[in-house]
């Protein structure tokens, strides 16, 4: 089954081919084009789980990859099987699981089919693209801000390791924007995740990438997150990295550990070259049905 999320059809469409009755989906936030955001629930267990997708540009298969977990939990409930060992009643009755496929849909779209004529922004984010038309490797949301640096969580320290770098406003990447959460796709995400901060006890982010698993944030990390992550890298086989550049600071997965306390983990989906999506999501698979249970 293939999915694109550009527009509202997947909200009026998608969402009913994929979870029917079965499964609730609401909007979190609109993003600055006015696109809806969907967030699919998957259970009713009041142990919770968010896993969150395309929060850059480049990054539209990993809301593919979502939803193809998405159809996945939907079918096997419906036959009551057990997936590895859980049984689907027991992750529908006591797990719960929130996906957000794609937190940035303007900026895949940019992406995915450059900047039309009708975009009401498009000669300023010509402009922040170097005059070009060529989008093809564009991250940030809809006016040049890099929703996975938007977040308060070492927010002041990126700021200034992104003014060395030369970043000095809105751009295609590494642009974290005036202040955490300044831009509706966050700050939505971060008052959802905050409203349920009883409830969720894990957080998974998904990039594309090289097939690493990310665990950063190490002065607040607890047993409890180190020991997921090892079991997370052995179900995908990706490695688990303390990165200690200054790339992972003030992600979400940083912001989930220093500022709820949680358990949470960036997912570079990836690894093996020229692979499916269908491959890759077999790497991810175990880690998606296994989460709701391992924090």
């Amino acid at each position: 089954m293939e999915y694109h999320l550009f527009d509202e059809r997947f909200l009026k469409e998608m969402t009913a081919e994929l979870c029917g009755n079965d499964v609730p989906c609401t909007v979190l936030t609109r993003s600055i084009l006015g696109c809806e955001i969907p967030l699919i629930t998957l259970g009713r267990g009041k142990r919770a789980v968010v896993y969150v997708g395309a929060q850059r540009g480049t990054d539209g298969v990993t809301a593919d990859l979502l939803l193809d977990f998405v159809y996945d939990y939907i079918k096997q409930y419906r036959r009551l099987a057990t997936v590895y060992e859980y049984p689907m009643r027991y992750l529908f009755e006591d797990r719960r699981i929130y996906v957000v496929p794609m937190l940035n849909p303007d900026g895949v779209s940019y992406k995915e089919q450059g900047v039309g004529d009708d975009n009401p922004l498009r000669d300023r984010v010509r402009r922040m693209n170097g005059g070009s038309d060529d989008f093809s490797t564009w991250c940030a949301n809809a006016r040049g801000v890099d929703l996975c640096r938007n977040y308060e969580a070492g927010f002041a320290a990126y700021k200034r390791a992104e003014r060395e770098a030369g970043i000095l406003g809105e751009a295609p990447e590494g642009y974290c924007g005036e202040h955490p959460e300044s831009e509706p796709e966050t700050a939505a995400l971060c008052r959802f995740l905050r409203s349920q901060r009883e409830q969720i006890k894990g957080v998974l982010s998904f990039q594309t990438g090289n097939g690493e698993i990310f665990c950063s944030c190490k002065d607040h990390l607890s047993a409890k997150t180190t020991s997921a992550g090892r079991v997370l890298s052995r179900f995908t086989g990706y490695r688990l990295v303390r990165p200690e550049s200054i790339s992972p600071i003030g992600t979400l997965a940083d912001w989930c550990i220093t500022a709820l306390h949680r358990p949470a983990f960036t997912v570079q989906c990836g690894g093996v070259p020229n692979a499916s999506r269908a491959v890759i999501y077999e790497h991810l698979r175990r880690v998606l049905f296994s989460f709701p249970c391992i924090v």
